[in-house]
């Protein structure tokens, strides 16, 4: 049955808030960090293989399950791990996690590739930190508006309800968890089998890629990257994706790489046979349709942010009245708001000054329209289930290569920070969205996401620095840093301009730009049947900077995914498990191997 929102505050707190269950509680937010550090490290994996930061809530709370029954089985702890308990892990684990994600792991490598500038551990840390902090700060005078008074439906907040409800209330959680755990040890095995280096596994290794026969232009499929990836990683992806993304990257990789590459190769433009030499040209087109279609997106919320400046609308001024207000005391004050704007700002004036040279006047000016990206993200997120940092990098990246032309660290760096506030806002009120349903305290979950913000930037920064000792990594099969070569492309693009680029390349940029652009806005109007029919603009232009073999893979997960999902009723409750393994399992074990490398355990 879906779960029902109560009509008002005052029905939440009488029917659906639980003030007496233990939530915040010390167990808890030393689970969600370890879970949350565990999960921002697959996901530094993850971002950097594919371009996407997966979401972890759903698996960091069927992995608390689990953990809090093993505990009980070897009798160290006497009480199961409530569902308000296992909401403020997966708080603490899904600030944790998305660590990664609102441009951290496309801006500070692509600062890496276009300038060879690295920070150092402490900067970066602290970098991270207060972009984060500032996003949740932001979500705070939005929360009531946007989750207790309209409503918004934040789809995947309603399913994570769903999901809790499922492992504390049903008799799923056992069975949830034991998929989780083998599809993780499966994916693993098959990580270390993968062009292993251990001698003692070498007779039992599989290849990378499986290899198709044919030829290209009188090339191999292999040196147009065509294949199929060997990844459980890929495959568990796909199937989370949407069959409309997953075909999308199929169509996207036949024309980038069977059609556009060997006409760049016939011209000159490219030189070299492999996805190295071919992804340098074939990034501009995605890059373009990138942008475009994620500026149509932010045209299309002009209405959102208006809707925002007219807060009488709904009431919230004359809510905010202490003595008549019943939720003065569970919600976060506005006080806390500014407070934190005035604590947290002129710390990140001060870094974006110092880090990065970027004049205090412009870093200056990141600060409210990070505030104001913050709204947008947060009700697109709520409205669409998508949060726009794709669009909202971008975005920035052109208002600032405009104010700083030529100034490639202001450029890359202050979308950094609007991206960031944007998508951590965005996800505190995915979570207090689902603790709204689940009827948790929204001011215990705002400190869940502080905890949970430390302990992402302390596991990032090292899993970063290990996987990507220097520049040579990003753009190759192992790192195709997707994300990272088109925020690198677009600072390329507004500091040179498109005229460097071979005259080629420069027309398929102008195609592309158009092309997302068309597709966007076809794409808004259009019905839901017909949408399905469209090419998304963001799979496209994703495509053009995948090796084919990964698209491939990801979108064989996708069909399996939608066969599932179209033969069995309540699919998710074990194909969201069972992917979310194969996703852990691999990146961890990725992340597990660079180390060993890196002390020479496995060699080079």
């Amino acid at each position: 049955m879906s779960m029902q929102a109560p009509a008002n505050e005052r029905d939440w707190l009488a029917i659906t808030y639980r003030p007496h269950e233990p939530q915040l509680t010390v167990r808890a937010v030393f689970a969600g960090m370890f879970i949350g550090a565990l999960m921002s490290l697959s996901n530094v994996y993850v971002v950097l293989k594919t371009g996407w930061s997966l979401g972890v809530t759903l698996t960091s709370s069927i992995v608390a399950f689990a953990l809090f029954e093993l505990l009980r089985a070897l009798r160290f702890s006497k009480r199961p791990l409530g569902i308000l308990e296992n909401n403020a892990v997966a708080t603490v684990a899904s600030a944790a996690g998305f660590m990664t994600g609102g441009g951290n792991m496309a801006a500070v490598p692509a600062l890496l590739l276009v300038t060879g500038m690295t920070l150092s551990p402490v900067s970066m840390v602290l970098w991270f930190s207060v972009i984060a902090a500032l996003g949740v700060v932001a979500a705070i005078p939005i929360k009531r508006i946007l989750i207790n008074i309209e409503q918004l439906p934040f789809p995947s907040s309603v399913a994570a309800a769903e999901m809790l409800r499922s492992i504390h209330e049903g008799h799923t959680g056992r069975k949830q968890a034991r998929t989780l755990l083998i599809t993780a040890a499966v994916s693993a095995g098959l990580a270390v089998l993968r062009g292993t280096k251990l001698k003692l596994l070498r007779a039992a290794s599989i290849p990378n890629k499986v290899v198709l026969p044919f030829s290209i232009a009188g090339h191999p499929a292999a040196a147009w990257s065509f294949g199929l990836d060997s990844s459980l990683m890929l495959f568990g992806s796909g199937a989370l994706m949407g069959p409309r993304t997953a075909w999308s990257l199929v169509v996207g990789s036949i024309i980038g790489f069977a059609g556009l590459a060997p006409w760049l190769v016939a011209r000159g433009a490219v030189t070299t046979v492999a996805f190295g030499s071919i992804v340098q040209a074939t990034l501009w087109p995605g890059a373009a349709m990138l942008v475009s279609s994620g500026l149509v997106a932010l045209v299309f919320q002009l209405r959102t942010m208006g809707r925002w400046f007219r807060p009488s609308k709904s009431g919230f001024s004359r809510r905010n009245d202490s003595k008549n207000d019943p939720m003065t005391a569970i919600e976060c004050p506005p006080s806390w708001f500014y407070v934190g704007l005035l604590l947290l700002s002129p710390i990140a004036l001060f870094l974006m000054h110092r880090l990065f040279a970027i004049p205090l006047w412009a870093a200056a000016l990141a600060i409210p329209l990070a505030l104001l990206m913050g709204v947008v993200a947060a009700r697109v997120t709520g409205e669409t289930d998508i949060t726009p940092t794709k669009a909202l990098g971008p975005a920035t990246q052109l208002i600032y290569g405009a104010l700083l032309p030529g100034h490639v660290t202001a450029n890359i760096m202050s979308a950094n920070v609007t991206g960031g506030v944007g998508l951590h806002a965005a996800d505190l009120l995915s979570d207090l969205k689902t603790g709204w349903l689940l009827g948790a305290n929204p001011r215990k979950q705002f400190f869940a996401q502080m905890f949970g913000i430390v302990a992402g930037a302390a596991a990032v920064v090292p899993a970063f620095r290990l996987l990507i000792p220097d520049a040579k990594v990003l753009g190759t099969d192992a790192f195709p840093a997707p994300a990272v070569l088109v925020w690198a492309a677009v600072s390329r693009a507004l500091t040179k301009g498109v005229s460097a680029l071979p005259p080629q390349v420069s027309t398929l940029v102008a195609i592309a730009f158009a092309l997302g652009i068309v597709l966007s806005v076809v794409e808004r109007f259009a019905s839901a049947t017909l949408k399905k029919f469209i090419p998304s603009a963001s799979g496209l232009g994703i495509s053009m900077v995948l090796p084919a073999s990964m698209s491939a893979t990801m979108a064989l997960g996708a069909l399996a995914g939608y066969v599932v999902r179209r033969r069995r009723k309540n699919a998710e409750t074990g194909l969201v498990p069972a992917a979310s393994g194969a996703i852990a399992g691999e990146s961890l074990m990725g992340v597990l191997l660079a180390i060993l490398s890196a002390l020479g355990i496995t060699g080079k």
